[in-house]
């Protein structure tokens, strides 16, 4: 059997555990696409503006909840329906880092809740496997997914060597629940021992950091571009963020509608030449 990342989306739906992860590859197959958008605004305006005009687009929306600072509920009540209206899902970039116990509460409870409405979500490994055991007991019940921050786009990130190796070892263990990594390469049978079965091991990768026009900003992000993320690295989404709306503020949603599908198209194409089917 060929390897996961040079099978279809469609394939891959096919056979995986995850309710949430098939949701997510399917969408990507009938949208032909491969993009996640971050949405990381501070008004809520903006951010629905930028949403409604990417979403026929995107196979994601990430979103950072907390820094939106108007928040309401009704901000949660459109994103959903956005959500259903151009077939995106949600993942809250939480990134969840404390014990079990905590995480459980901070996914379910709160003003945000996020459990209800994100699709998926995801954690550091630093607090162990109880972090997976905690957001899990909140998750599953709900058809939710999670991923584990394996790798990062920053520079001087210490999420390398024994840490990344770490957080595939947790997430081998309960692929139940964790669908894959925020990561810059494919992480299947990494950290296996001998004894370990990594038969059929899909991970998707998410990846950030990923850019047309710049290869670094001033607070140490670097890019890469679609082709270097999806067909030579074998990455399944690129995040996109400021690359489509630029700083978020008085949004021209006709040029965020234009670059959206310029990075639409770009992924799709290093897809396409991956899996070497037109």
């Amino acid at each position: 059997m060929s390897s996961p990342h040079l099978q279809t989306y469609n394939e891959r739906a096919q056979k995986h555990a995850n309710k949430a992860a098939r949701a997510l590859l399917r969408v990507m197959e009938e949208k032909q696409s491969n993009l996640s958008v971050s949405v990381d605004v501070t008004k809520s305006k903006d951010f629905l503006d930028i949403i409604e005009a990417v979403g026929p687009h995107v196979c994601l929306i990430k979103t950072h909840i907390d820094i939106l600072e108007d928040f309401d509920p009704t901000v949660i009540d459109r994103l959903r329906e956005l959500s259903e209206k151009h077939k995106f899902l949600i993942f809250e970039d939480r990134k969840f880092a404390d014990i079990g116990s905590t995480v459980a509460l901070q996914y379910s409870k709160g003003i945000y809740k996020i459990a209800d409405w994100a699709h998926i979500t995801n954690a550091h490994a630093v607090p162990g496997p109880s972090i997976i055991t905690g957001l899990a007991s909140v998750g599953i019940p709900k058809d939710r997914g999670l991923i584990l921050l394996a790798e990062m786009s920053s520079k001087g990130a210490l999420t390398t060597g024994s840490y990344t190796e770490d957080a595939v070892r947790m997430a081998r263990a309960r692929r139940d629940f964790v669908i894959g990594f925020i990561a810059q390469h494919r992480m299947e049978g990494i950290g296996a021992s001998d004894t370990d079965n990594i038969a059929g091991e899909d991970f998707l990768v998410l990846a950030p950091g990923v850019g047309l026009d710049a290869t670094g900003d001033a607070m140490g992000q670097q890019y890469r571009t679609p082709e270097q993320v999806v067909f030579e690295s074998g990455c399944d989404v690129i995040i996109v963020g400021r690359g489509i709306y630029g700083k978020g503020e008085n949004v021209d949603t006709q040029e965020v509608l234009k670059q959206a599908q310029r990075y639409q198209a770009a992924g799709w194409e290093a897809y396409k030449k991956r899996v070497q089917r037109t």
